[in-house]
C-alpha cells in the first residue's frame, strides 16, 4: 500500500525572526504524490518511506523497524537549508508492508523508485528492515539501462547474503539480487564495507567468495581510511557505471546507534561512515540510496535517527 506525503509529516523548529536564513528542510521541501502525474525532478531529492520489519521478523530479529521512515523524517525536517539554489527536496510518502505481504511491498517500493529514477529525481529510501534493498534493487534495474553496470555498495556490519529458502528476510536481499543478475546473465557487483567478522558465519564467507563480492572489514576502519581502503573504493567505482548505496545504521557502534535490530559494540564510529561517503558520492556514480535498519523503538534520545539524519545531510551535499 503506498500513502502519499502530508505536510504533517514534515514538521520543525521555526525562527520567525530570522526569515528566509533561518529555514529548515521543512519549510523548502514540496510534497510528490507518486500515485499522480508529477513533473520531471531535475536532480530532485526524493525521499520514500518504507514501512516494513516483516523482513526482519523472518530473520528473527527485533521488530520495529516499520517505524524508522517518521522517525528519520522529524530528525530530518529541523536541518539548516544550506543546500544549493538549483537543488530541490521532495516528501514522496510511504510504501507499507500489509499482513506480512512483504513481497507485494517490495514490488510497490519498486515502481515507486523506477518512477522516480524514470523522471529523473534521486531517490533516498528510508527504511525499514534491509529487506528494502531488495525491493530497492527491482527499481533501479527496471529503470538503468542494460548497458550500464551497476555496482552496489553497502555499509553494514553484516553481508545480507544469507539463503531465501524457504523465505527471503532482511538478510537475504543481496544473494537474492545476486541470483536474479546471474539468471539474466548480468555481473553482480558488491562492496561490503564495515563488516564485523564475529556476526557472519563461515558460510556467509563461503557465500561471498561463490558470488564475487569484495569487502572491508570494520577492523580495518577503526582508524579511518587507509590508502588501502581508498584502493578497494576507488577500483570497485572504476568497474560499475552507477552505484547503489546502502547504509544499514547497524554498522555504526552501538554507543553511537543503539536505536538497530543487531547493535554492534565494536562497529565503526560516525566519522568514518562520513569519511566513506566522501570517498564514495564525489564520484558521481551513485543515483539511489537507502539508509535501513533503524529501530526506533529500541533508540534512545532519538540518537540512532538523528545520526541517519545527518548521514543523509552529508551525502546530499556531497551529491551536490
Amino acid at each position: 500500500m503506498y500513502k502519499p506525503a502530508e505536510k504533517a509529516a514534515w514538521k520543525g523548529r521555526t525562527d520567525v525572526q530570522d526569515g528566509a536564513l533561518g529555514y529548515r528542510w521543512h519549510h523548502v521541501l514540496e510534497l510528490l504524490d507518486l500515485s499522480r502525474d508529477f513533473p520531471d525532478g531535475e536532480d530532485g531529492i526524493a525521499f520514500l518511506g518504507f514501512c516494513c520489519d516483516e523482513g526482519v521478523r523472518r530473520n528473527q530479529g527485533r521488530v520495529g523497524a516499520a517505524g524508522a521512515p517518521a522517525a528519520i523524517r522529524t530528525a530530518l525536517a529541523s536541518l539548516a537549508d544550506h543546500l544549493p539554489e538549483h537543488l530541490q527536496l521532495y516528501g514522496c510518502g510511504d510504501v507499507y508492508c500489509s499482513s506480512q505481504k512483504m513481497e507485494e511491498a517490495q514490488v510497490q517500493l519498486s515502481r515507486k523508485v523506477q518512477q522516480l529514477l524514470n523522471r529523473g529525481y534521486r531517490p533516498i529510501l528510508l527504511g525499514g528492515g534491509h529487506e528494502t534493498a531488495y525491493g530497492h534493487f527491482l527499481g533501479i534495474k527496471a529503470a538503468l539501462p542494460a548497458t550500464k553496470k551497476l555496482g552496489i555498495i553497502a555499509l553494514d556490519a553484516h553481508f545480507d547474503l544469507r539463503s531465501y529458502s524457504p523465505q527471503s528476510n532482511s538478510g537475504s536481499p543481496f544473494l537474492q539480487i545476486a541470483d536474479d543478475l546471474k539468471s539474466a546473465n548480468q555481473p553482480f557487483h558488491f562492496l561490503c564495507l564495515g563488516v564485523q567478522e564475529a556476526a557472519n558465519t563461515r558460510r556467509l564467507f563461503q557465500t561471498v567468495s561463490e558470488v564475487g563480492a569484495t569487502f572491508v572489514l570494520a577492523d580495518d576502519l577503526q582508524h579511518g581510511l587507509n590508502q588501502e581502503v581508498k584502493e578497494t573504493i576507488q577500483a570497485f567505482l572504476a568497474e560499475v557505471d552507477a552505484v547503489y548505496l546502502s547504509i544499514d545504521v547497524g554498522v555504526f557502534a552501538a554507543a553511537f546507534a543503539p536505536g538497530v535490530s543487531a547493535p554492534e559494540a565494536l562497529g565503526i564510529a560516525p566519522y568514518v561512515g562520513l569519511d566513506l561517503l566522501k570517498e564514495i558520492m564525489p564520484s558521481q556514480k551513485v543515483i539511489s540510496l537507502d539508509v535501513v535498519e533503524l529501530n526506533p523503538s529500541l533508540d534512545v534520545d532519538n540518537q540512532t535517527a538523528r545520526l541517519a539524519a545527518s548521514l543523509i545531510y552529508h551525502a546530499i551535499k556531497l551529491w551536490g
